[in-house]
């Protein structure tokens, strides 16, 4: 017995040994903090924005790596943050219509995380479409001073390892269209010289030169501005708790900038969105990524990294610090916009975008309330009764959209000029076509039902009552002078 005793302690040693090197292993894991912006595309200075003063995110850049192919797979909030959460194409389980509640969707990739010993701080937007958000952090208090509200001393350091999210609503489409004095209060910590001239910034082929969206633009390229604020106020937050080096910084756009033919478009300009990635030791200084990467990619990414299985139903890859196998297409979709119905299948390779309309009849503006509101719509909308509209300008009110369109984005960035008709296109035409049948297949049967069916089958519930009401009467809430004084602050509406 004696013996026996004895060939125990050294067992039980060696073991007490591997428990504590596994938890100091653990706690060297890298810290994730996830910044998203609403509603931004990737108007930086890295990317080559002219109209936005963006030091913070250009650093950030030079620090890390900047991604020129990232691309979400919805144009609009809900359905892209489902996708991001679960790590799946909401096409699969239902959650492509916007504002659509998914009966039995997936469970967020957080509480993975929470299972592997991070702790999850996640105080911003959810909307996710009906994905659980009971379980989907530890804390859901506001970790860091990125609002205008005074908070007094900020948050103490965190638990290490830990998963942070930080939601910046300032520059949402309800922000873009806000009176000159809400967009002053949500703009107060600019200096005079990050304020744009509503007269010298770009209006892309598909707006109307007008006052009206002049000064829109100029107001969304300063809103990326505040935006810039809060990444800065976040990275001082990390130097200032001795995070830097064992943190991976990721900052990203949820979906295109929150103006027509930007917003919950399945092209470019409703998909692509910054992603500057920074992980000291790991990602390079100024390193530039090419390959494709996507919203779609990263509950994959933050598993990988945290050293957590991957699950075999996620769609998406790891990104980071290099993607062993990157994609050669991303994909994206577009159906119900509220009260709008639209079906649309979307690939994309390095260079050429394939469209798939399935809504015979249906402009590609819709009749979206809440787009409406907004002072770029309003001179879109009375160019157009004026007979007035350029020809590329009137693309977005065509109802007679050709079933299939084929962009070159190297020669036209804007999408604009459709080449599936020309026979030097066919090739690629075919590829991309045939593509879109095999991720349609891919995600399965839910993937091409009508939202009404989707209902019918019990996948989702009906959209709640507020948009039932602006279904049949076509006023937004907003629209209600007992809530305009509500109007304009950094929350989305």
């Amino acid at each position: 017995m004696l013996n026996s005793k004895v060939r125990v302690k050294p067992l039980l040693a060696a073991l007490l040994f591997t428990l504590l090197a596994s938890a100091v292993a653990a706690d060297r894991r890298p810290n994730i903090v996830l910044v998203v912006a609403e509603d931004m595309g990737p108007d930086t200075g890295a990317y080559g924005c002219k109209d936005a003063v963006t030091p913070n995110m250009d650093r950030l850049s030079k620090e890390g790596a900047l991604f020129t192919r990232a691309f979400t797979h919805s144009g609009v909030c809900a359905p892209s943050r489902s996708g991001m959460i679960t790590g799946q194409y909401p096409l699969k389980y239902g959650a492509q219509n916007m504002r659509s509640i998914v009966v039995n969707p997936p469970r967020p990739f957080t509480e993975k995380l929470q299972e592997a010993g991070y702790h999850v701080m996640w105080p911003g937007k959810t909307d996710f479409q009906g994905v659980p958000e009971k379980e989907l952090a530890d804390d859901r208090k506001l970790w860091v001073n990125y609002s205008k509200q005074p908070l007094g001393k900020l948050t103490d350091k965190p638990k290490e390892p830990f998963f942070a999210y930080i939601n910046d609503s300032v520059s949402h489409e309800s922000q873009v269209r806000a009176s000159d004095k809400e967009h002053a209060q949500n703009t107060a910590a600019l200096k005079p010289s990050d304020r744009r001239d509503p007269a010298k910034v770009e209006l892309p082929p598909f707006y109307p030169d007008t006052p009206a969206v002049r000064r829109e633009v100029a107001h969304y390229h300063e809103l990326v501005t505040s935006v810039d604020y809060t990444l800065g106020r976040v990275l001082d937050w990390l130097k200032a708790h001795d995070l830097e080096k064992n943190t991976i910084v990721i900052f990203t756009g949820d979906h295109g900038r929150g103006m027509p033919r930007f917003k919950r478009s399945p092209k470019d300009t409703g998909t692509r969105v910054p992603l500057i990635v920074r992980w000291p030791g790991q990602i390079a200084p100024g390193t530039v990524r090419e390959d494709f990467a996507s919203w779609i990619d990263f509950a994959p990414t933050a598993l990988t990294v945290a050293g957590v299985p991957v699950p075999a139903e996620f769609d998406g890859h790891s990104f980071l610090p290099t993607a062993a196998n990157p994609p050669k297409y991303v994909y994206s979709f577009r159906d119900f916009m509220d009260e709008s119905f639209d079906k649309v299948r979307s690939v994309r390779d390095a260079r050429y975008r394939y469209v798939r309309n399935q809504a015979p009849g249906v402009d590609e503006a819709g009749k979206v309330a809440y787009q409406e509101i907004g002072q770029t719509m309003h001179e879109l909308r009375r160019v157009q009764a004026e007979g007035k509209l350029t020809p590329v300008q009137a693309l977005y009110f065509n109802t007679n959209r050709a079933p299939e369109e084929l962009y070159d984005t190297q020669t036209d960035p804007w999408e604009v000029k459709n080449i599936a008709g020309d026979p030097a296109n066919a090739a690629k035409l075919a590829e991309l076509r045939a593509e879109c049948d095999a991720w349609i297949a891919r995600c399965g049967p839910l993937a091409d039902l009508h939202a009404d069916e989707l209902v019918k089958r019990g996948i989702i519930t009906p959209r709640d009552e507020k948009y039932e009401v602006r279904l049949k009467t076509g006023q937004h809430e907003s629209s209600n002078p007992a809530k305009k004084k509500n109007a304009g602050k950094a929350t989305n509406k």
